[in-house]
C-alpha cells in the first residue's frame, strides 16, 4: 500500500516558516516605535523568509491554500504596520501612506477572490502580460517585492536618522528617493491586479446571471 501523502497542513515547513514570519513582525511591531534599528531588523528578517516559505512549498510538495492565505495575509498586515507608523511619523503625508495600504490590501484581497472563482489552485497565475511576468519571473518578482520594502523601510529609518546632507539634501531622503520608483511600480501593479481581478468577479457575475435567466 502506497504512502499516505502528509495532510497535517499546519505543520508544513513553509507555513513553519510563514509563523516565524508572523512572530518576527508582530515583535516589528511591538518595538517600531521606540527602538528602530531593531524594528527594521526584525521587519527585514519577516519580509525576507517571503523567499524561502516558496522554495519550501516548491522543494516539499508542501503548496497548500491555507499556506498561501497565511503568505498573503502577513504580506498585507505588515505592509499595512509600517503604513500606519509612517503616518504618526510623517502625518502631512499621511493620506498618501493611507491610499498606499488601501489600494495594497484592496486589490489583493479581490485577486485572491477571483481566483477561488475561477478555481484556479494558486493565485501566481494571470493571462495578463504584466501580472503573468510579474508571477512568473521570480527575479522580478523579488526585486519588485524587495525594492517596495526597501522603501517604507528607509522612509521609516529617515525619520529617525536623516543622515547627512548633500548638497543640502539628507542621506537618507535620497536613498528613500532612489527606491520611490519601484515603490510606485508596485503599487501600479497592484492597482492592475484591482482592475483584473474585479473584471474577472464580474464576468463571473454575468454567467450567474444569465444562467439563472436560463433556468427560469
Amino acid at each position: 500500500m502506497a504512502d499516505q501523502p502528509d495532510t497535517n497542513v499546519f505543520l508544513f515547513y513553509p507555513n513553519l516558516i510563514g509563523y516565524a514570519r508572523i512572530v518576527l513582525a508582530i515583535w516589528a511591531f511591538w518595538v517600531m516605535g521606540h527602538a528602530p534599528i531593531q524594528a527594521v531588523i526584525l521587519y527585514a528578517l519577516s519580509a525576507g523568509l517571503d523567499a524561502f516559505d516558496g522554495w519550501a512549498a516548491r522543494t516539499y510538495n508542501q503548496s497548500s491554500r491555507f499556506g498561501a492565505m497565511l503568505d498573503q495575509l502577513t504580506d498585507r498586515c505588515a505592509l499595512l504596520a509600517i503604513n500606519m507608523a509612517l503616518c504618526a511619523l510623517y502625518p502631512s503625508s499621511a493620506f498618501w501612506f493611507q491610499m498606499s495600504a488601501v489600494v495594497d490590501i484592496a486589490s489583493h484581497w479581490l485577486h485572491l477572490h477571483a481566483t477561488d472563482i475561477n478555481g484556479k489552485s494558486t493565485h501566481k497565475e494571470s493571462k495578463n502580460p504584466i501580472l503573468h511576468l510579474y508571477y512568473t519571473d521570480r527575479l522580478f518578482l523579488g526585486f519588485m517585492c524587495g525594492a517596495n520594502e526597501a522603501f517604507y523601510m528607509l522612509m521609516y529609518l529617515r525619520a529617525w536618522f536623516p543622515g547627512p546632507t548633500i548638497f543640502g539634501v539628507h542621506l537618507m531622503s535620497i536613498f528613500c528617493t532612489i527606491a520611490f520608483p519601484f515603490a510606485f511600480v508596485k503599487a501600479a501593479i497592484s492597482l492592475i491586479h484591482l482592475g483584473t481581478a474585479a473584471q474577472t468577479v464580474v464576468e463571473h457575475d454575468q454567467k450567474q446571471i444569465l444562467e439563472r435567466g436560463k433556468a427560469k
